[in-house]
C-alpha cells in the first residue's frame, strides 16, 4: 500500500536515486553503487565503482565497461538487500539481460521498468508483468500511431527485400541498433534463411557475445576490407552511425533500409534518407503502454523520456495519478 512517506526513488543529477537503499538505477554520472537496467549507452554510463546486473546482461555489460569496473551479476527474480530495502531484478523483454527494478521498503513496492517491449523476442526473456505502489516507466512511443506488427511478418518483408536487390545484382545494407535489435533480427531471420549475413565490426562483437549466451541466429561473418570479397546479393547489418561513411563504399552499388519504429511514420524514413523503412522496435508500442501501466495496478505512474504528455493525460483520465519524470536517457532506436 502506498503510503505518504518520502518517495523510494528520486531525481538527482547523477541519476534516479533511492535513499533508503543509497543507491541509483541506471546514473548518468560516476555514482558508488549502480543498479543497471541493461547495458544500452544511454543507461550503462562508465566510472561507477559498482555495477548490479541481471546476469544475462552482465558479459555484455562488462564488454562495453571494458576492464577496471566491478560488475555484480544477480539472478532474475532474486531478492537482495542493498541498504535498508530489499531489491530484485525482473525481466524487461528489451534486449538481453534487460531488467525491471523492484524495490520494498517498509511495505511499499516500486518498479522502475528501464525500457522493455511485450512482443516475443528470441534473444531475450520476456516481460515480467509485476504489480506495485509506484511505477516508472518509459514513454519512448507513447502515441497512438505507435502499433507494432508482428516480427516475423516484418522480417519477411526484409528477406523479399534482400532476395529481390540479389536479382538485380547488388547488396542490401541494413542499419539498425547494435545492441539488441541486431541480434534479435538475425535471430528472426533462421525462419527464413540459412545464408550468411555480414556484420558491421560493431555489431560482429556483440553478436559473438550473443552466441556465447546461448542465442541462435543465422550464420554470419564479419564485413572486412578485402577487395576479393563481393558482396553482390549479400545482406550486410550495420549500425546507424555507419550510414553516409567511407565505410559503405566497399559493398559498391547497393539499396539502404533501417529498422527502427520510427519507420512507422514515412516521413521519419524520408528524413533519414533510407530507401526502405522496417518497422521493428525493442520498446513497447501504444497499446503496451496501456496495457503494462493499467496491470501494474499501480495508483501513481511516473514517465520517462519520449511522448510522456499523451500518456500522461491517458492514465490520469483512468484514475492514474501520472506524471513525467525527467531523466538523460535517449533514444537507442
Amino acid at each position: 500500500m502506498q503510503s505518504d512517506s518520502a518517495p523510494l526513488i528520486v531525481g538527482t543529477d547523477r541519476g534516479l536515486y533511492c535513499p533508503p537503499g543509497d543507491f541509483y538505477i541506471d546514473p548518468w554520472q560516476a555514482v558508488q553503487s549502480a543498479v543497471i537496467t541493461h547495458a544500452h549507452g544511454d543507461h550503462l554510463r562508465h566510472g561507477s565503482a559498482r555495477y548490479i546486473l541481471a546476469r544475462p546482461g552482465a558479459t555484455i555489460a562488462q564488454h562495453r565497461l571494458g576492464s577496471g569496473h566491478t560488475v555484480t551479476p544477480v539472478e532474475y527474480g532474486a531478492p537482495m538487500r542493498i541498504g535498508k530495502t530489499q531489491v530484485s531484478l525482473h525481466p524487461a523483454g528489451h534486449i538481453l539481460g534487460s531488467a525491471q527494478v523492484r524495490i520494498e521498503h517498509e511495505g511499499e513496492v516500486w518498479v522502475v521498468s528501464g525500457d522493455y517491449k511485450r512482443d516475443p523476442d528470441p534473444t531475450c526473456q520476456p516481460f515480467e508483468q509485476l504489480e506495485c505502489d509506484v511505477f516508472i516507466s518509459e514513454a519512448t512511443f507513447a502515441l497512438p500511431v505507435y502499433r507494432w506488427s508482428p516480427t516475423p511478418q516484418v522480417v519477411e518483408e526484409i528477406v523479399r527485400w534482400w532476395h529481390a536487390n540479389r536479382e538485380r545484382g547488388i547488396a542490401s545494407l541494413l542499419f539498425c541498433y547494435a545492441l539488441g535489435k541486431a541480434q534479435r533480427v538475425l535471430a528472426e531471420l533462421k525462419a527464413f534463411t540459412n545464408d550468411t549475413v555480414y556484420l558491421h565490426g560493431a555489431v560482429d562483437s556483440l553478436t559473438q557475445l550473443y552466441r556465447k549466451s546461448g542465442v541462435e541466429m543465422v550464420p554470419t561473418a564479419p564485413a572486412t576490407t578485402e577487395k576479393k570479397t563481393d558482396y553482390r546479393g549479400a545482406l550486410i547489418i550495420a549500425p546507424p552511425s555507419a550510414a553516409g561513411t567511407p565505410w559503405t563504399r566497399r559493398f559498391g552499388e547497393h539499396s539502404s533500409g533501417f529498422c527502427s519504429g520510427w519507420m512507422r511514420v514515412r516521413g521519419d524514413r524520408r528524413r533519414r534518407g533510407y530507401d526502405r523503412g522496417f518497422v521493428i522496435s525493442d520498446h513497447a508500442d501504444w497499446p503496451g503502454l496501456l496495457d503494462t501501466c493499467l496491470a501494474t495496478r499501480a495508483k501513481k505512474v511516473l514517465l520517462t523520456h519520449g511522448y510522456s504528455d499523451a500518456l500522461t493525460r491517458y492514465l490520469n483520465e483512468r484514475g492514474v495519478s501520472a506524471a513525467a519524470l525527467a531523466t538523460a536517457f535517449g533514444d537507442e532506436e
